[in-house]
């Protein structure tokens, strides 16, 4: 087995539990490995400066992938940007006209900032959960261009998601459609992948596929999984994730990172 060069972890529900902390024994843990010249990388689906307030805090200087792949910027004071993936601007148009016949809750990201037509109890637990500023203001007054990502979110009912997420499937193949919580299906370009901002890294840092770890809790973590050299699903991960990786750890509440960690990299 090659030796591990690149760890590449989701964030929520991989290695922040769901009370939006993190453990002593994940945040040390992650110190050791970049001690040790292991490259640590976030790979999300939250917005850039979003994840970066995640990177800062665990003190990470590695590139950050964000919007499930659709932006992979380096973390440092120019942000240079390595990888993007934009909605095409008449597919988020008619992304938008299809949720507002839906009848469900959208956030709009252009150009890294999250944009809303109404607040709601929906957007007020979405923004302080990521600790992020949001725009009210009406669709039809902004330029939809250069789309990040468009996020689908019902709080109250998973049914719902569940349902819409199969719909749009079916009705926008040509692009990336995928429940990432059960509360959440998110929106984006078809190259816009974790799979992708994996490969990008790899290429990135000069190193092989074989010599990267990766770990997630849902579905939008499955093209992270394949992208590992050794792919690790938690213990709290969902069953369709659970089925495509090489090996599962414990939960996210019991350090089942720091677990998979000590097994594999450490």
């Amino acid at each position: 087995m090659s030796k591990i060069k690149l760890v590449a972890t989701d964030i929520d529900g991989t290695i922040l539990k769901h009370n939006g902390e993190f453990t002593k024994e994940v945040i040390d843990c992650i110190k050791t490995l970049s001690a040790k010249d292991i490259k640590v990388v976030l790979v999300t689906g939250r917005m850039h400066k979003s994840a970066k307030k995640i990177a800062d805090e665990l003190g990470l200087c590695t590139p950050i992938v964000s919007y499930q792949g659709a932006l992979v910027r380096d973390n440092t004071a120019q942000e240079n940007i390595i990888y993007e993936r934009y909605i095409p601007d008449d597919k988020a148009k008619s992304i938008i006209n299809w949720c507002k016949n839906a009848n469900v809750h959208i956030n709009l990201y252009l150009n890294d900032d999250l944009y809303v037509e109404k607040e709601n109890e929906f957007t007020k637990k979405y923004a302080g959960h990521q600790h992020i500023p949001f725009n009210v203001i009406s669709f039809d007054k902004i330029e939809i261009k250069k789309v990040n990502k468009i996020l689908l979110i019902d709080y109250n009912d998973a049914d719902k998601i569940t349902y819409l997420s199969k719909k749009l499937q079916e009705d926008y193949p040509e692009l990336f459609i995928v429940k990432s919580t059960d509360y959440f299906c998110e929106v984006c370009h078809k190259e816009a992948t974790k799979g992708e901002g994996v490969k990008c890294l790899e290429q990135f840092y000069g190193i092989t596929k074989d010599e990267v770890l990766t770990i997630g809790d849902h579905n939008n973590d499955i093209e992270l999984i394949k992208a590992g050299g050794i792919g690790v699903a938690m213990g709290n991960a969902t069953d369709e994730l659970k089925s495509v990786a090489d090996f599962v750890t414990d939960t996210v509440e019991n350090n089942g990172f720091v677990k998979a960690m000590e097994k594999f990299v450490l």
